[in-house]
C-alpha cells in the first residue's frame, strides 16, 4: 500500500470515531473544516436537519490567495466566525474531520476562536 494511501486509510478511520460522538444540532451545530494541498474550507452544519448553515472558503478569499497556509486558516476561521455571528450563532462543536490538531488546522481553530465562537 502507498504511503499517500495509508495515510488516506488513517485518516478515515479517525473520522469515522470521532463521527460516531459528533453531532451538530440546531442549538449547537457541528464546525467542520476540510484542508486540500493548497486550500482550506469550513462549514457550519445542522446535521438534524441535514443542513449547512454557513460556509467559507479559502478559494472565494481574495486576500487568502496572496499569503501563506497558516495565515489562510486564520483568514478562513475569522471569516467563519463572522458569517455565524451574523447568521446567530455562538456556540458550535469542532469536528477536525480526521487532521491532527495542529498546523492549519489548529490555527484556524483559534481564529475562529478569536472571533467569537466558542468551542
Amino acid at each position: 500500500m502507498a504511503q499517500t494511501e495509508k495515510k488516506l486509510e488513517r485518516r478515515r478511520r479517525i473520522k469515522k470515531s470521532i463521527r460516531k460522538n459528533i453531532v451538530g444540532t440546531a442549538e449547537r451545530p457541528r464546525l467542520s473544516v476540510y484542508r486540500s494541498n493548497k486550500q482550506i474550507y469550513a462549514q457550519i452544519v445542522d446535521d438534524l436537519a441535514g443542513k449547512t448553515l454557513v460556509a467559507s472558503g479559502s478559494l472565494k478569499n481574495a486576500d487568502a490567495q496572496k499569503v501563506a497556509k497558516i495565515e489562510q486558516a486564520k483568514l478562513v476561521g475569522a471569516d467563519i466566525a463572522q458569517k455565524a455571528k451574523d447568521a446567530g450563532i455562538t456556540e458550535v462543536v469542532f469536528d477536525r474531520n480526521g487532521y491532527l490538531y495542529h498546523g492549519r488546522v489548529k490555527s484556524f481553530a483559534e481564529s475562529a476562536r478569536e472571533g467569537g465562537l466558542k468551542f
